[in-house]
């Protein structure tokens, strides 16, 4: 099992060193990469941290909504949404290349990324743009989602994704934001679930019914509260039930 987390975020995190704890505890990042947050500064230092401890790299594009932390569905035509999001990729495929690697996949960020998990057209404009700029990388969405079965038709590899830190509505999706149970801070109860995920599939939503989730890689949010805590956790805990980690 692939375990990632969406980095380069927040520049405090680059500063006093939790974004290099962070990522040592992983097989793949997505990096912000200036859309909801980062630019090329904060895009070219965690490359260096994910190539110092053989992470995969992969680009975390967002709505163009930097106020918003791309959290926020935001009203772009769609050609104009295809321009920023093929900026956003590109920008972080040159300073991998100027570091002498590449894109391995791409995941978008937040309310892109739920809107796109439902809604086939959006997904679309997500494969046109990554398509413009690197048709090989691996698309990364909701494991189950609509999403995936867009990519595939596309002609893109995908990887289906589950989270450790974030709690489930009985139809699969994302337990939104807006609740104040949406997330999971206590690092044993995320570990749990990330195991769940890993060895039997499942997820258990906050009603009470065992979800279905074929995923190939476990989501751990960086700007989650305890994120490091719940990273070591989580590895721990799948170590404990014989799952091994490695990059999808």
């Amino acid at each position: 099992m692939d375990v990632n987390a969406d980095v380069g975020e927040r520049p405090r995190a680059l500063v006093d060193g939790s974004e290099e704890r962070l990522i040592r505890l992983i097989t793949s990042a997505n990096i912000a990469c200036g859309g909801h947050a980062g630019d090329a500064a904060s895009m070219r230092a965690v490359v260096k941290l994910c190539l110092g401890s053989g992470v995969g790299i992969g680009a975390h594009p967002g709505y163009p909504d930097k106020p918003g932390f791309g959290r926020r569905k935001i009203d772009i035509p769609p050609a104009e949404l295809e321009s920023s999001l093929v900026e956003q990729i590109g920008r972080l495929v040159e300073i991998a290349t100027a570091l002498g690697t590449k894109l391995n996949h791409v995941k978008p960020h937040g309310a892109l990324y739920n809107e796109a998990a439902v809604n086939a057209q959006l997904a679309r404009s997500i494969a046109r743009a990554v398509g413009a700029v690197d048709k090989g990388v691996v698309l990364v969405g909701l494991a189950g989602s609509e999403m995936l079965k867009v990519w595939r038709d596309e002609g893109f590899r995908v990887v289906g994704e589950a989270f450790a830190d974030r709690r489930y509505e009985a139809d699969g999706s994302l337990r939104p934001r807006r609740f104040a149970d949406a997330l999971i801070t206590r690092p044993s109860e995320a570990a749990e679930q990330a195991l769940g995920i890993a060895r039997d599939g499942v997820v258990v939503a906050v009603d009470g019914t065992r979800v279905e989730v074929k995923a190939g890689t476990i989501c751990i949010h960086g700007d989650t509260e305890n994120a490091i805590a719940i990273a070591t956790e989580v590895r721990n805990r799948l170590s404990m039930g014989a799952v091994g980690v490695r990059p999808f």
